[in-house]
């Protein structure tokens, strides 16, 4: 197998509940990112994007490891992995402290962060996020770059994310059954957005909601930060259950028949329209309409969308999404889903599909790719920021590390 640089190769390890897929980026010298090779595998050992299973998982990630080594002509050695499940937590938080010097220096901006994760989280959570919204020095609000600026008193808004602690190790535990290192845990809609999101969406205020097998993501930004983040436990595999009973098929069928003939929106459905459905046993398929399909998937979209509506609502920031909604992920490919969304949400709503990598875009360009592509971004972004307590043998030092700049920064 060809060796390439591995310093710039970077990779994304999407570990869903319907699929595992594993992408690889070569990053140019332009610091673009070309997709060299992409692995999927059907997810076995998850539900709800929580490990359930570890031999099964640790297989599931494996294979579609191994397909993308031999598409890309490398060797994976650490992945940045998407973490998601309805035990993901987040709040906004603030922080203050005095400015050492004159100028903001790192180590201020460092001991801000600190200030403003000194919150209480329960004891079976660890922080997987500490997202800056602004800062401020002396009263001027919404900097977004501190360090330079003068001033005596500084303060940051930051945006905590924390998951379960087990549901983290389970995660880290599967990789590294590969052989392989965890560089970083992400949240899946926060990956989602660096790929699908523009810069002017982010300013102007927008939803995205990353709707998947076993969760539904979403995350709000305004003012080019996030501002909220939430998931819903309802997704595609619910869809699929509820035609699987409706209709009286095996689930493998009923998977088949959503992705190739179903339709949110019943007056999008012919009329004269008939799909093939196989039965269950030995008994002959059946010939059903496919308006009958859209009257059973129509329903639990709208239960979905209604929640999410009702959670942007309940952010505060429904009226601050100028830029609307947008649904990704590969439950959001159905016919009609944008129309009912619209007609659900008030305002406009669009499918995202990853954008920004070079290479292979007949096949990244799906909804399907967006977490995928966006770890491979958002690795991009932190490529030389390794986080200690994601490795064993780190925790001793991280803290030593933690308790010196404290002393240096307070005495």
């Amino acid at each position: 197998m060809s060796r390439r640089n591995d310093k710039s190769l970077l990779v994304g390890l999407d570990i869903g509940t319907s699929k595992i897929a594993c992408l690889v980026g070569e990053l140019k010298d332009d610091d673009q990112i070309e997709i060299i090779g992409i692995g999927t595998h059907p997810s076995r050992g998850l539900k709800k994007g929580v490990v359930v299973d570890i031999e099964s998982t640790v297989q599931s990630i494996q294979r579609a490891v191994e397909a993308a080594e031999l598409m890309a002509g490398c060797e994976i050695h650490s992945v940045h992995a998407g973490i998601a499940g309805s035990h993901v937590r987040s709040l906004n938080s603030h922080g203050i402290t005095a400015i050492k010097e004159v100028e903001v220096s790192q180590a201020d901006v460092d001991r801000v962060i600190d200030a403003a994760r000194a919150v209480a989280i329960p004891a079976d959570q660890k922080i997987l996020h500490i997202l800056p919204q602004e800062f401020i020095i002396d009263d001027q609000e919404g900097i977004r770059e501190p360090i330079g600026m003068c001033g005596v008193r500084l303060e940051a808004r930051v945006h905590m994310v924390t998951g379960a602690v087990s549901a983290a190790q389970n995660i880290i535990k599967c990789i590294r059954r590969c052989g392989l290192e965890v560089d970083d845990l992400v949240l899946a809609q926060l990956s989602s957005s660096y790929s699908v999101l523009g810069e002017d969406e982010k300013e102007l205020g927008v939803c995205v909601v990353d709707i998947g097998g076993g969760t539904t993501d979403l995350a709000v930004f305004t003012d080019g930060a996030i501002r909220h983040t939430a998931v819903i436990p309802i997704a595609g595999d619910q869809v699929t259950n509820d035609i699987a009973v409706a209709l009286r098929t095996p689930t493998q069928h009923a998977e088949q028949i959503k992705v190739q003939h179903a339709c949110a929106l019943t007056q999008l459905a012919a009329n004269g329209d008939t799909i093939e459905v196989p039965s269950i046993g030995d008994r002959p398929p059946r010939r059903l309409s496919r308006q009958t399909l859209a009257e059973v998937v129509e329903p639990r979209y709208e239960e979905l969308l209604t929640l999410l509506h009702n959670e942007l609502r309940r952010s505060g920031f429904e009226d601050l999404v100028a830029g609307g909604v947008v649904l990704t992920g590969g439950s959001a490919k159905m016919q009609g889903l944008i129309e009912l969304a619209e007609e659900v949400f008030h305002m406009p709503v669009r499918l995202g599909v990853p954008h920004y990598v070079l290479g292979m875009e007949e096949v990244v360009n799906n909804p399907i790719h967006s977490t995928g592509v966006g770890l491979l971004m958002y690795a991009r972004q932190h490529r030389f920021a390794r986080r200690p307590e994601l490795s064993e043998n780190l925790g001793l030092k991280a803290v030593l590390a933690r308790l010196r700049s404290w002393f240096q920064g307070n005495f």
